[in-house]
């Protein structure tokens, strides 16, 4: 952190981090992972990425002079600020009383991974293109669910994803069903 005067930071010239992560994660629409993996290249590119996630116990660099204090708070300010711009306003809502923004959303995704992923099964095994209205959205749909389902570590094979993509398809699409069986 050592000639901070001289130097100017990485993080300091994005000036939208939606042209970097252009995910915004939601509750509803778990994208976590691929969020998270975003994030975190675009933090340690700019050389933020200890803002976020602490390093390990003793390898810490804790800034000594004055000068890079102040950097040091500026630059976790700005890491959390592009953590805000990337979720939704409910997660916003969520987190902002909470101390440790990033622990928060962690726990959010990934405490819960098992009932998470007993309701996704539901919604992936339930899914009717019935209920949408074309076959692109209802195929959307699916690969959605077997995406998080994916996140929340019960991955959906190929082989099921078009098995059940074909158990859900309307009436009109039945001899297309057939010969895929």
């Amino acid at each position: 952190m050592s000639n901070s005067k001289s130097s100017f930071h990485p993080s300091l010239s994005v000036s939208n981090i939606k042209n970097y992560v252009p995910i915004t994660l939601e509750i509803e629409n778990v994208q976590y992972s691929t969020w998270a993996e975003l994030f975190k290249i675009h933090a340690r590119s700019h050389r933020v990425i200890d803002h976020i996630i602490p390093p390990a116990a003793g390898t810490e660099k804790r800034p000594q002079q004055e000068e890079d204090k102040e950097l040091w708070s500026t630059l976790y300010a700005t890491a959390l600020q592009w953590l805000y711009a990337t979720i939704s306003h409910d997660l916003l809502h969520t987190i902002l009383a909470a101390m440790e923004a990033w622990n928060s959303l962690r726990d959010i995704f990934q405490d819960n991974k098992h009932s998470r992923a007993v309701t996704l099964e539901y919604d992936f095994t339930h899914v009717n293109m019935a209920e949408f209205p074309n076959v692109s959205a209802y195929c959307q749909h699916l690969k959605s669910l077997a995406d998080q389902l994916k996140n929340v570590g019960s991955p959906v094979a190929n082989d099921r994803l078009v098995l059940q993509l074909v158990s859900g398809l309307a009436e009109p699409y039945q001899g297309m069903a057939t010969l895929i069986r």
